[in-house]
């Protein structure tokens, strides 16, 4: 997939704004801005972290309990050479990352007896789980035949059992990309079904569906890890379509899908 087609991912935004991207990089982002007015609103939205969110939470940062951060998260001591410090943004939001690791150890008996279905940033937080696995994906890993209408009806009832979602071979084809299997997998102790496509030029393709209260929710994209992603949510599963296919024609994929799997 050529870069120019691919969603920029929040670091690479990130970068751009703090100046960080070689000029290459920065002309190849700029021109995406240009061009997709998603990606413009990202990095709009992204600006936002210029404010003085530092001097708000320096009163936190000074309360952090240093040492025991350090010793958890692997930081040398103050006499070892200390390493080139980072920058910008990303530097207090290292630091500001890591203050909050005790309120996190803190509260972990609050947070396991929480719904993480319930969660604002769930969708988020399983899409990057999911484009973690599949970007370990290659063609190899899907090579050999299409399975047959039954054998892809049977491997799409599974699912139904464990996810509450009829899934037919022709709800979930994609033109011109082959289906390879569907399987189920688990996420955070709840059942996530993956549906795996090869698309003959961009290589691995993922439908990915998690049941969720979250409520419906139009499509929006995103990049991660090197990938596309369009995902939506109805009043009873979160989706999300994953692969190198440029974002425009992940658009148009997703849309089929979604009117195809609406109830």
């Amino acid at each position: 997939m050529n870069d120019k087609n691919q969603m920029p991912s929040d670091e690479e935004l990130t970068a751009y704004i703090d100046g960080e991207l070689s000029d290459t990089e920065a002309s190849r982002i700029g021109a995406l801005l240009d061009a997709d007015e998603r990606a413009a609103e990202r990095l709009e939205f992204l600006s936002l972290s210029s404010l003085p969110f530092k001097q708000a939470f320096e009163p936190l940062l000074a309360a952090a309990p240093k040492v025991e951060l350090d010793a958890m998260l692997g930081i040398a001591p103050a006499d070892a050479k200390p390493a080139p410090a980072r920058s910008g943004r990303r530097g207090f939001l290292g630091a500001l990352a890591a203050c909050l690791v005790a309120g996190i150890v803190a509260d972990r008996a609050f947070i396991a007896i929480r719904s993480r279905a319930d969660a604002p940033d769930e969708s988020s937080e399983w899409r990057a789980v999911v484009a973690e696995y599949i970007a370990l994906y290659t063609s190899d890993t899907l090579a050999g035949p299409t399975p047959s209408d039954e054998a892809q009806s049977a491997q799409l009832g599974r699912l139904d059992d464990k996810l509450g979602i009829s899934l037919s071979p022709e709800a979930i084809s994609l033109p011109g990309i082959e289906f390879k299997r569907a399987q189920l997998l688990q996420y955070d102790d709840k059942p996530l079904a993956q549906i795996a496509y090869l698309d003959p030029e961009t290589g691995p393709l993922a439908l990915c569906i998690v049941r969720s209260n979250v409520g419906g929710k139009e499509p929006d994209v995103e990049g991660r890890n090197g990938m596309n992603v369009v995902y939506w949510s109805d009043a009873t599963h979160a989706f999300m379509l994953i692969g190198r296919i440029p974002i425009d024609r992940m658009q148009e994929l997703a849309e089929d899908v979604r009117k195809k799997t609406s109830v």
